[in-house]
C-alpha cells in the first residue's frame, strides 16, 4: 500500500475549521496532523517533512487588529518564508478563509508585486451562504487542475473582498493568479475573485469553504436534488500532487 501524504494543519487560538479540513484531507487520501502555532518552534522538522500544508478557517486570535494579522505575524516570526519555499519545492499549500487572510497578510502576493488586500464585504455585513465557484481558464493552480463545471460550497466571512486597483486586477488575470471566481459574487470582490494562486501554482488561498462540501448530503438542497460539484475535488488535487 502506498504511503498517504502527510498534511500539516496549522492552527492558532480561534481556529475552528480544522476538524472539517482534516476530514476533507482524510477523504482525499492524506494523513492530517494538527500542529498548533504555539508548538511550531518544537516541530519545525516535522513541518519540513510534511508533504502539504493547510491553514484552515476560523477567527484566529479573535481577528484582533484585523482578520489573519496576528496569525500571520506569528507564522512569519516562526517560519519566515517557509510556505513559499514549500511551494517552490512542489509541496501544496492551501489557506482557507482565515487561512487565506493569513496568507495575504504574510505577503504571498505582495512579494510578487501585486498590491492587493482582503477588505470588509461591500455590504458591510458578515456573509454566510452557499456559493458556486468556477476555475479561471488561465490559471495554472494545481488545486484546481482538471476541475470542470461548478464547485458548490459555503462562505462565512466579514472580510473577504479582494481589493485592488485596475492594473493589479488585470495583472492577476493575465498571469494566471486568479484560481477561482464566484458565479454570483457574495461580497463585492474585485473581478468576482474567490481564490488566488502564486507563481508556482502550488499555493491556493480562497475565502469559500470547500471542506464543508465533501459529501453530497452536506449541501442544503441535497434532499431536493439540488447540489453542485463537491469541494472534495480540490483536496483530491492537492493530495495527488503532494504524493508525487
Amino acid at each position: 500500500m502506498s504511503r498517504r501524504p502527510e498534511a500539516a494543519v496549522l492552527t492558532a487560538p480561534g481556529t475552528n475549521r480544522d476538524p472539517d479540513a482534516c476530514l476533507a484531507l482524510e477523504l482525499a487520501g492524506a494523513n492530517p496532523v494538527v500542529i498548533p502555532v504555539a508548538s511550531l518552534l518544537d516541530v519545525r522538522s516535522r513541518l519540513s517533512d510534511s508533504d502539504m500544508i493547510v491553514i484552515p478557517g476560523g477567527f484566529s486570535y479573535a481577528d484582533a487588529l484585523g482578520a489573519g494579522r496576528l496569525f500571520a505575524t506569528e507564522l512569519d516570526h516562526v517560519l519566515g518564508d517557509h510556505l513559499s519555499v514549500a511551494a517552490a519545492d512542489r509541496r501544496p499549500v492551501i489557506g482557507i478563509c482565515n487561512g487565506f487572510q493569513t496568507l495575504v497578510r504574510l505577503g504571498i502576493w505582495t512579494r510578487e508585486g501585486y498590491r492587493l488586500a482582503l477588505g470588509h464585504n461591500a455590504d458591510g455585513v458578515f456573509t454566510c451562504e452557499w456559493v458556486n465557484l468556477v476555475p479561471d481558464p488561465m490559471t495554472r493552480c494545481i488545486w484546481t487542475d482538471g476541475l470542470e463545471g461548478e464547485v458548490a460550497c459555503p462562505v462565512a466571512h466579514g472580510e473577504g473582498r479582494v481589493v485592488c486597483d485596475d492594473a493589479t486586477a488585470s495583472a492577476l488575470m493575465e498571469t494566471g493568479r486568479v484560481a477561482l471566481r464566484y458565479v454570483r459574487n457574495p461580497n463585492g470582490s474585485r473581478g468576482d475573485i474567490a481564490g488566488l494562486t502564486d507563481a508556482t501554482g502550488f499555493i491556493l488561498g480562497l475565502m469559500p469553504h470547500p471542506e464543508n462540501h465533501v459529501v453530497s448530503r452536506q449541501h442544503p438542497g441535497f434532499r431536493r436534488g439540488i447540489g453542485g460539484g463537491l469541494g472534495l475535488r480540490i483536496f483530491e488535487n492537492g493530495v495527488r500532487h503532494a504524493g508525487r
